[in-house]
């Protein structure tokens, strides 16, 4: 069996990278098919895998500014020649699930989400734009929107992140698809220490991560709030700063392991396809407070691992950050731990090796039995 694996692009390093990187474990032989790749801001470990780029990696600029080209990934993708390979396997979050396979070919797509731009928070994306620059893109999207539902029929079968995205994919596409969520590494975040003197906000600074809502609530309540990450958005956020607010920029794993262990909770306040980094900080013995919509309702336990605020406002988070006071003595840090071993990288490797075997299994039979029906 010939495997290929594809993925949107590869110019940093997230969650949707990091089961890539999963994926060429179980296929490692698998050459990744990528519009865009900048090793510079990924492990070492993806310069020893066949990456093979789109015409746009020769772009000026491209690499850097992904979000310019987007209107031309579709042409892109659809250059890659994927007739040798009996599977492929897509990781999308964008445009990869758009491939053209040949009839052979069993397509399996692991969808993080419906492109999030052209759908759900396609007005979210589009709010703070100038007029000219919003009608450019409502253009431009009318047309990415046309190609990503019809792409979603050369997908054989699909494996969504969440149940969260299984209903937008059941919602935008019409198809059925299997739960597989995403693991966390439970052996690089563990617990450790006792000190416990802030609070942790962690991710990139845009604008759909909601963190200027923890900005505002913890600068209120006189609380210490630590942000780590960098965006676009880190200037504004410094503005809306009061003095118990401390940035730290983008940090390393490690730093941000440490970071998790030492903190009183995570706080998470966007609303999240499914959100790795509650995980991560469970995985650490530390409860989350979260906002109550997407992928966190599937990863934290309402009073067992975390707590849910249930509007998307300083005051909802403020309101709730108290309750959580009143009751941080009750979360256990082994009970939360404990929790994350359902997410395990073994369990997740396991769930999708079955998942591919049994699925390109039915998909090489079917064809078969068409080829026979055919020729009789």
């Amino acid at each position: 069996m010939k495997v290929a694996l594809v993925h949107d692009w590869l110019t940093n390093f997230g969650g949707a990278e990091r089961l890539i990187e999963i994926f060429h474990r179980l296929f490692p032989e698998a050459p990744i098919y990528t519009v865009l790749y900048d090793q510079t801001h990924l492990p070492e470990s993806f310069k020893a895998m066949d990456i093979r780029t789109s015409f746009l990696q020769k772009v000026p600029f491209a690499k850097k500014k992904h979000q310019w080209f987007l209107q031309f990934m579709p042409l892109a993708v659809e250059q890659f020649d994927l007739s040798e390979y009996d599977l492929v396997l897509s990781s999308s979050t964008s445009c990869a699930k758009g491939i053209i396979t040949r009839v052979g070919t069993c397509h399996i797509s692991y969808c993080n989400t419906p492109m999030r731009y052209a759908w759900d928070f396609y007005h979210e994306y589009t709010e703070k734009k100038g007029l000219l620059l919003r009608s450019y893109v409502a253009w431009q999207m009318n047309h990415i929107r046309q190609w990503d539902r019809l792409t979603a029929d050369r997908v054989d079968y699909f494996i969504a992140n969440s149940q969260n995205v299984a209903r937008r994919i059941q919602k935008h596409y019409r198809r059925d698809c299997h739960v597989i969520h995403p693991p966390v590494d439970t052996k690089f975040y563990h617990p450790a220490g006792n000190e416990r003197n802030y609070f942790l906000c962690a991710g990139r600074l845009v604008g759909y991560k909601r963190i200027d809502l923890a900005v505002q609530a913890f600068s209120q309540l006189k609380l210490p709030l630590w942000v780590a990450g960098d965006g676009a958005e880190y200037k504004n956020l410094k503005k809306l700063a009061g003095s118990t607010i401390k940035f730290l920029g983008k940090v390393p794993d490690d730093e941000l392991r440490s970071l998790y262990q030492r903190c009183r909770a995570f706080v998470f306040p966007g609303e999240e396809d499914f959100g790795i980094m509650p995980l991560e900080a469970q995985a650490c013995g530390r409860p989350v407070i979260a906002f109550g919509r997407g992928g966190a309702l599937e990863t934290v336990v309402e009073g067992i691992t975390g707590i849910f605020f249930e509007e998307q406002s300083a005051d909802s988070l403020i309101k709730t950050v108290e309750r959580f006071l009143q009751s941080e003595t009750n979360f256990r840090p082994e009970i939360i731990t404990a929790h994350t071993k359902n997410f395990e990288e073994e369990r997740f490797e396991s769930k999708i090796l079955e998942f591919v075997t049994k699925k390109y299994l039915e998909y090489k039979s079917d064809s078969n039995s068409a080829l026979s029906k055919g020729a009789v």
